[in-house]
């Protein structure tokens, strides 16, 4: 009997800790629910609100955003006027403008995140944590701002110069940027050169100065009167309007060719005048030789046949 009162006992305490156990998962298994209830609840309750203030933030932002393009631009037109006033050279003036253009348009954007909660400060950390990887990134950049900065200070060319470099690309100065610098070719093709290339290599500036010397290379035959050809293009160059009649107009033999007598025809003229000056001197001097008799040879080989 009494083993079996012990075992009642043991039975009922079971029972009892087992339900309690159950009622206990029971109400944290609610207290659970009803927390998760009232979170999701609350979010929805907020979530007009928080919507509302991240619609209003972006639309400040591109309100904002327009708004610092326009003041942006007041700023660039009123510095190039300004310089324009102070007789600043057209490529300072375009550099310059790109400089604070750049410039201005990176503290526009670092303001606008600001206003999301991103701090410049941990941006600019984070680029310094990567300024290796950035440097090798920018390197380029960085090589053709230093060039653009050289060109102004030692200005080795201007907005209006034409320059050919040391790979060949020649054409009048059009832009100089930042970064880089525009030519115009003589058929109207426009060909962008970077600025550290053309400030670490040869270049050559044609329209540096204000006049330029022209050579026509002119042939005449073995049995034409050579003092002759030599009065006749020399009446060329004092007829021709646009030759610089204060410097040397020279007719001189340069060599005895093959077939005939190679005559330099030099001149001077405005930088320009060059070229219409060169096309015209040169028909000229056919033209001129034609009327007087005076043969132009070509190249011919005499073959003589033995028996």
């Amino acid at each position: 009997m009494y083993i079996q009162l012990v075992q009642q006992i043991i039975d009922r305490a079971v029972r009892s800790s087992c339900a309690s156990v159950l009622l206990a998962q029971e109400t944290v298994a609610a207290r659970i629910t009803q927390e998760e209830i009232g979170i999701m609840r609350q979010y929805l309750e907020e979530l007009p609100e928080k919507v509302f203030r991240l619609g209003t933030r972006v639309a400040m932002s591109i309100l904002f955003f327009i708004i610092g393009i326009h003041v942006v631009k007041y700023i660039r037109k009123f510095i190039r006027k300004s310089m324009r006033k102070a007789n600043a050279d057209t490529g300072a003036v375009q550099f310059v403008d790109s400089f604070i253009k750049a410039s201005l348009y990176v503290l526009l954007i670092f303001s606008i995140a600001k206003s999301f909660g991103v701090d410049a400060a941990s941006i600019i950390a984070v680029l310094g944590s990567a300024g290796v990887a950035i440097g090798l990134a920018v390197q380029g950049g960085l090589s053709n701002l230093v060039g653009g900065v050289l060109i102004l200070l030692l200005t080795p060319f201007k907005v209006g110069d034409y320059i050919v470099d040391s790979d060949g690309h020649e054409g009048t100065v059009d832009k100089i940027q930042i970064f880089y610098t525009t030519l115009v070719t003589p058929d109207n093709k426009t060909v962008m050169l970077p600025n550290g290339h053309l400030s670490d290599n040869c270049l050559v500036n044609v329209t540096s100065s204000h006049m330029r010397r022209l050579d026509v290379s002119v042939s005449v035959s073995y049995q034409a009167d050579l003092r002759k050809a030599k009065e006749v293009l020399l009446h060329v160059l004092q007829e021709d309007e646009a030759t610089l009649k204060d410097h040397d107009l020279m007719v001189v033999v340069d060599e005895l060719g093959d077939s005939g007598v190679k005559l330099i025809v030099r001149c001077w003229f405005k930088t320009e005048d060059f070229w219409p000056g060169k096309w015209r001197v040169t028909e000229k001097c056919k033209l001129a030789l034609d009327e007087n008799g005076i043969e132009i040879p070509f190249p011919q080989v005499d073959v003589h046949m033995r028996p």
